[in-house]
């Protein structure tokens, strides 16, 4: 009880060889979680009150590091993925929509990921789960939207983005398409898909637990994601009766999926090797969770703020907790600094490791600002402060600490505030970065955002 409390409070205020690669922390295994539509209050380590079962998000949670200002690089799908892999705002390359079964990659070939430096460094890599960053067809567009003829070869998808393995389906529209390396391999219905991935993901963790060289594994599940398909022994698992029981269900398969994969960590004696970390691309869909403001593809805070946990046993403290703002961008980073390895001044650049936060030798802001982005509007976020850009011209600008749901818009009241958050987020910009190092060629122009359009009055003025 004296947790929970605690917790609603910071809420309310805001070589190949393992033994060959340099680094004091060692070489862990690193798994990376990836929820897909999650809200930050449906865990009930983040919401006690929350309707839904998630004992293996709990447990997590209890055995490691539990972040209540972790956000997602964007309130929707695509963008953020692009954001977890490459290190990188997506607003940077003007990826604000999600791609479709035969859009092409978004990632260039050349651009590192966080994959591919792993890969470098002697990490073996697999992506098992959802793409949908985009990959090019041999035969251009074979078979529909939906449903791809088994045989079918692909090109520049995850082998070719720092993957040695790649099992899983483009996005969820064509989740019933299974993928394994570059060739569609089978048609299954929706409820086979996320058991065949966990097993496979099971399948990886325990063959990798019989050799030497660390691995990555990226996981990106498609619950609670429409479609809404729960196996059949997950039915009545998820605690919800009436109209919201299956999606209930859905949600309980997608944390005892992450409980399956903690488990083989036991079983095959991996568990003190790895560092785990279990979050969220967006906020759920259409379901708001007060305090926070509104829900997936908004720029308020349901559509953005994720649950985030990391374990990592000998070098997190279970139970811990910290109020430090961070975004998924910043895994790459993080990655970098365990391996003690410098980053290329073209890769990760909006990439800021919180692996201090995560080893208790500092519970200070690691990051200067963070944007945020949602289809129709930007924003920066400096400690309590959240400046909001929106594609209308209108700008709002929060307390978090007071507001945590951006209620009292005080653009008017605080104008310096408002001033300096613009002039960091121009910075940002201009300089095709917002972490040290060299300036980086600007992709896509963002003025419309950021700069007010003359002639008209924005909003806030009216």
């Amino acid at each position: 009880m004296v947790f929970r409390l605690f917790l609603l409070g910071i809420v309310l205020l805001g070589c190949n060889a393992r033994g060959a690669i340099a680094g004091t922390l060692g070489t862990p295994n690193i798994i990376f979680v990836l929820f897909d539509d999650i809200g930050f209050g449906q865990p009930t380590s983040y919401r006690t009150e929350s309707p839904f079962r998630t004992p293996n998000i709990d447990r997590l949670a209890q055995e490691g590091m539990l972040f209540t200002d972790a956000h997602a690089a964007a309130a929707n799908c695509t963008p953020t993925r692009y954001g977890v892999l490459t290190g990188r705002y997506p607003c940077r390359i003007g990826q604000f929509g999600v791609l479709k079964t035969y859009s092409p990659p978004i990632i260039p070939a050349d651009r590192l990921t966080v994959a591919s430096f792993l890969q470098q460094h002697g990490y073996h890599t697999a992506c098992i789960g959802k793409w949908h960053l985009g990959m090019n067809w041999v035969d251009g567009k074979p078979g529909t939207e939906n449903k791809l003829p088994i045989g079918t070869k692909l090109t520049e998808g995850p082998n070719s983005r720092g993957f040695d393995y790649f099992y899983g389906f483009t996005h969820a529209r064509n989740i019933g398409s299974i993928i394994e390396q570059d060739t569609v391999v089978a048609n299954i219905d929706a409820v086979e898909n996320q058991p065949l991935m966990i097993k496979q993901a099971v399948k990886y963790i325990t063959e990798r637990g019989q050799n030497e060289q660390p691995f990555f594994l990226y996981f990106p599940m498609c619950p609670p994601h429409s479609p809404i398909a729960p196996a059949d022994e997950m039915k009545g698992k998820g605690g919800i009766s009436g109209k919201e029981a299956r999606y209930g269900d859905w949600v309980y398969q997608g944390d005892h999926m992450l409980g399956q994969i903690l488990d083989a960590l036991k079983r095959t004696g991996q568990t003190q090797d790895t560092l785990i970390i279990a979050t969220g691309d967006n906020g759920a869909a259409k379901r708001p969770y007060p305090p926070l403001r509104d829900a997936k593809s908004s720029i308020y805070e349901g559509g953005h703020r994720e649950p985030f946990i990391a374990s990592w046993p000998r070098k997190i403290a279970p139970g811990s907790t910290t109020s430090q703002t961070i975004c998924l961008t910043d895994l790459f980073a993080t990655c970098a600094e365990i391996l003690e390895e410098a980053l290329p001044s073209n890769a990760a650049e909006d990439s800021v490791s919180f692996l201090s936060l995560l080893s208790g030798t500092t519970d200070r802001p690691t990051r200067e600002a963070t944007i945020h982005q949602a289809p129709g509007a930007l924003a920066i976020r400096k400690n309590e402060w959240k400046l909001i850009f929106h594609r209308s011209g209108q700008r709002e600008l929060f307390n978090l600490c007071p507001d945590i749901g951006e209620t009292t818009n005080q653009i008017t009241s605080n104008a310096d505030i408002s001033n300096s958050l613009e002039a960091i987020m121009l910075h940002y910009i201009e300089t095709g970065r917002s972490t040290p190092g060299q300036h980086q060629k600007v992709e896509f122009d963002l003025s419309s955002f950021v700069k007010k359009r003359k002639g008209k009055r924005s909003e806030e003025q009216r």
